[in-house]
């Protein structure tokens, strides 16, 4: 077997820890939404969630290695930026805006030509979700803006998140570059050294 890049475990534990707390978000949603119909988009939406969390454990597995402990990853960086959202609009505006950045990211990584075959079927499949979940998500969204304030409300929210989301992840594409002397989000692609 060829020896695993330690740093691959770590970008794949940064994917993995960014589903799971994905997951912690839908669950807050879950628990503020009254609606049957929006339950079960949750709640599928959180199956999916988890099952992304799996597929990159296993992964990880698979490779003979476990899990790194991600401390300062995405979405724990997205939320100390952004604090408590005051209301469902800022929920699911968040929301819209981290699966964005999920699908950009899976997208972008998976267009490498050195990606090995198990890392890619695994992009491809959380990809294929993250385009329903943004869908879904933009709709509720643009029906609770209706009925809270308009779209200028989701609009702005959305501004705002994306904002720090476009700034958090500046950071983590830094730390990246300083780890491997490229991003897997950068549009050149660069051979795995």
């Amino acid at each position: 077997m060829t020896p695993v890049d330690p740093r691959m475990i770590h970008l794949f534990s940064y994917y993995r820890d960014a589903e799971l707390r994905g997951a912690s978000l839908l669950l807050k949603l879950i628990m503020r939404v009254d609606d049957p119909e929006t339950q079960t988009k949750l709640s599928l939406h959180l199956a999916d969630e988890t099952r992304h969390v799996w597929l990159w454990t296993k992964h990880i597995a698979d490779l003979g290695c476990t899990p790194v402990p991600i401390d300062d990853g995405y979405q724990t960086r997205i939320g100390r930026s952004v604090g408590i959202p005051k209301s469902l609009v800022d929920l699911f505006a968040l929301t819209v805006v981290v699966e964005e950045r999920a699908q950009r990211r899976y997208l972008t990584h998976a267009q490498r030509p050195d990606v090995d075959p198990q890392t890619l079927h695994i992009l491809h499949e959380v990809t294929k979700d993250e385009k329903w979940h943004i869908g879904w998500i933009k709709g509720k969204l643009n029906e609770l803006a209706a009925a809270n304030g308009g779209p200028e409300k989701a609009l702005a929210s959305l501004e705002r998140y994306r904002a720090i989301d476009r700034e958090v992840f500046a950071d983590l594409e830094a730390k990246e570059r300083e780890a491997f002397g490229f991003s897997f989000s950068d549009n050149v692609v660069h051979p795995l050294p």
